[in-house]
C-alpha cells in the first residue's frame, strides 16, 4: 500500500469516527470526496445518466443510514461505499428485470444517454467494444482499477477476492485487450 493511500484511508476513518461521535457535518466531506467517483462507477455500469444519478443518491442515502455501523477494521471506507454502490446497481436491475445476467450490468442499457454525453463517441465506442469482450468480473476489476483508481486491496475488499487474484484477473484482462488492439492495428494497416 502506498503512503498516499494509507493516509487517505486514515483520513476517511477519522471522518467516519467523527461522524459516529455526532459531528454529522463530516458526512459532507466524505460525500464531496466520493460522489464523483461513485457516480462514474455507476454510470459505466448502467450507461444511463438519470439511472446513475438516482443510484448514486440511493448509495449515499444508504451510506448515511448505515454509517453508524461501519467498522474500519473490516475494510476501508471506500471499499465499503463501492460495495453499497454495486449492490444498488444489482438491486436496480433485479427489480427492473431488464436482463437475465445481473452480474453483467455493462450490457443492460441502450447507451443512448451515454453517447449523447461523451464528446468523442468513436473513441468511447471502441473502448466499450473492447471492454464488452471481457468477462463481467474482468470488466469490473478493470473499471475499478483504471476509472476509479482503486488499489488492489480496495478492489479485493469490494469483490471479496484476494489481492493476488485481483491482480491476476486485471493482468489477464489487460493482456487480452492488448492482443485485441494489436490485432486491430495489424488488420487496419495490413488488411486481410
Amino acid at each position: 500500500m502506498t503512503d498516499d493511500l494509507a493516509v487517505e484511508i486514515i483520513k476517511d476513518a477519522e471522518l467516519v469516527a467523527s461522524f459516529q461521535l455526532g459531528k454529522t457535518e463530516e458526512f459532507g466531506l466524505l460525500y464531496d470526496k466520493y460522489v464523483r467517483k461513485i457516480y462514474d462507477y455507476i454510470y459505466f455500469k448502467t450507461h444511463h445518466r438519470e439511472i446513475a444519478e438516482d443510484l448514486c443518491s440511493k448509495t449515499f442515502i444508504k451510506c448515511l443510514e448505515k454509517l453508524g455501523t461501519y467498522q474500519a477494521e473490516k475494510g476501508s471506507f471506500s471499499s465499503w461505499l463501492y460495495r453499497i454502490a454495486t449492490n444498488a446497481v444489482i438491486d436496480h436491475y433485479r427489480t427492473q428485470k431488464k436482463h437475465a445476467g445481473i452480474e453483467d450490468a455493462w450490457d443492460l442499457a441502450s447507451g443512448e444517454d451515454l453517447l449523447k454525453d461523451v464528446e468523442n463517441k468513436d473513441k468511447f465506442a471502441e473502448v466499450e467494444k473492447l471492454l464488452k469482450q471481457l468477462k463481467p468480473e474482468q470488466r469490473d476489476i478493470v473499471m475499478l482499477r483504471i476509472w476509479s483508481g482503486l488499489s488492489y486491496k480496495e478492489i479485493a475488499e469490494i469483490t471479496n477476492k484476494s489481492e493476488d487474484n485481483c491482480k491476476m484477473i486485471f493482468s489477464r484482462a489487460i493482456g487480452s485487450l492488448r492482443s485485441e488492439l494489436v490485432l486491430a492495428f495489424l488488420l487496419l494497416f495490413f488488411g486481410r
